[in-house]
C-alpha cells in the first residue's frame, strides 16, 4: 500500500473505523466535484462530457468487479435496481434469502403479493435451495457482523435447482475479490468501500438473463436508448444492445467524483491488494479484542468488518475519543480499510481496555 498516495488523499480529522457505513471520499475526488460545482455556477456545463464519465465509472467497476462493461448499468442505489429485479420476476415466483439480509436486497421482493420471500439462516442458505425457487438473494458480505457468505456453495446450488442469484456486493467490492460473471445479477452501492460519493450504484446483468427478458427494463428513459441523444422524445426507437438498457439518468456530480475514486482503488492493486491490507489490520483487531479478557468474542472469520456482540455500548465513548465506528444489532462494528493503519487498531484496542 502506498503510504505517500494515501498521506495525500485521506487526512480524516477522527480515527476512522466506519467504511461499513460509509468510505471517505478521496482528495481526488473531491477536487473534482469542486472543480464541476464551480463550472456549473458559471455556465460550463457539458453533458455529453459528463455522461462519457459516467461510461468510464462503468467500465472502472467493471474491471474491479471482474466483468465487462457491457454488462454493467449505471444507476443511483442498490433499492432501485432490486426493485426493478422483482418487478421482472413472474407471478408465483420465489426468492430465497439469509435472514437479517440488509433491507434493500430483500424489502422490495415483500411489496408484491404474488411473489413468495423464504429466508432461512446464512449458513443454510444453498441447502435451502429447492426446486421451487426461483431466485436466491444475498449479500457476499453481512453488513450487520462482516460475516462472508459461501459464495461457491450458494451458486452450485442454485445451478441445480435452476434458480437465479442475486448478489449485492455493496460491503464486499473495493476489498474482496469476487468476479460478477459468476452471477446473473449483481447490484453495489459504491458509497462505502469503492470510496465514491453516495448517489453511484451499479447493476450487472448477465448476457443470459438480457437475452431471455429475464430483466425488464421497466424504466428506461432516453438514456437506455441505443442512441440516447436521437431518443430524447417518443418511444426510444431500440434499446440499448447491452445492460446499458437498464441504466438510471444519473446524477453528474457523484459520477465525476466516482471516476476518480474508482481510479484511486485500481492505482492501489484493486481488491487483492487493498483487501489484504484490510484483513490483516481486521485480524489485528479480532486478537487483540480475544487478548482483553472481558469475555467479549468477535464474530469469527476472514473479513474486513469485525463485529464484537454485546460492546455497541461503546460506540459513543469511542466516538468521543475521536474513534468512529458504529452500533448495529448491538454489535460493535468496525470496518478496516485503506486509510487505517496498526497504529489506529492499537489506539482502539487501549480505548477498549479502558
Amino acid at each position: 500500500m502506498d503510504q505517500r498516495v494515501l498521506a495525500a488523499e485521506f487526512k480524516p480529522e477522527v480515527t476512522y473505523f466506519n467504511t461499513a457505513s460509509h468510505g471517505l471520499l478521496p482528495a481526488r475526488a473531491a477536487a473534482e466535484i469542486t472543480e464541476a460545482v464551480t463550472g456549473m455556477s458559471v455556465g460550463r456545463i457539458d453533458q455529453a462530457a459528463y455522461y462519457a464519465e459516467v461510461d468510464k465509472a462503468r467500465a472502472a467497476f467493471a474491471r474491479i468487479a471482474g466483468t465487462s462493461t457491457a454488462r454493467v448499468a449505471a444507476g443511483s442505489a442498490v433499492a432501485t435496481h432490486t426493485g426493478l429485479i422483482a418487478a421482472s420476476l413472474p407471478s408465483g415466483a420465489e426468492v430465497l434469502a439469509p435472514e437479517g439480509d440488509f433491507s434493500s436486497v430483500v424489502n422490495p421482493f415483500t411489496v408484491r403479493d404474488d411473489i413468495t420471500l423464504r429466508t432461512v439462516p446464512l449458513g443454510q442458505l444453498p441447502a435451502a435451495v429447492e426446486p421451487s425457487t426461483t431466485l436466491v438473494a444475498l449479500s457476499a458480505v453481512q453488513s450487520a457482523d462482516g460475516r462472508i457468505a459461501d459464495l461457491p456453495a450458494v451458486r452450485a446450488a442454485a445451478r441445480a435447482a435452476g434458480a437465479r442469484v442475486l448478489l449485492d456486493a455493496t460491503q464486499a467490492a473495493g476489498w474482496l475479490p469476487f468476479s460478477a460473471d459468476d452471477y446473473d445479477y449483481v447490484v453495489c452501492a459504491a458509497f462505502k468501500w469503492l470510496l465514491c460519493p453516495r448517489g453511484v450504484s451499479f447493476l450487472v446483468v448477465s448476457p443470459e438473463a438480457q437475452r431471455e427478458r429475464a430483466l425488464l427494463p421497466l424504466h428506461a428513459g432516453w438514456v437506455a436508448g441505443a442512441s440516447p441523444w436521437d431518443d430524447c422524445y417518443g418511444p426510444i426507437a431500440r434499446l440499448a444492445p447491452d445492460a446499458r438498457a437498464y441504466q438510471e439518468s444519473v446524477g453528474f456530480l457523484p459520477y465525476l467524483g466516482a471516476v476518480r475514486s474508482l481510479e484511486l482503488v485500481e492505482e492501489l492493486g484493486g481488491p487483492e491488494a487493498v483487501g489484504a491490507h484490510d484483513r490483516a489490520l481486521a485480524a489485528r483487531f479480532r486478537k487483540g479484542i480475544a487478548g482483553l479478557g472481558r469475555g467479549y468474542e468477535p464474530v469469527p472469520g476472514d473479513s474486513a468488518i469485525v463485529a464484537v456482540p454485546g460492546l455497541g455500548h461503546a460506540v459513543g465513548r469511542l466516538a468521543a475519543a475521536g474513534v468512529a465506528v458504529s452500533d448495529r444489532e448491538g454489535n460493535l462494528r468496525a470496518a478496516f480499510h485503506l486509510y487505517n493503519t496498526e497504529e489506529d487498531v492499537d489506539r482502539l484496542l487501549n480505548l477498549l481496555a479502558g
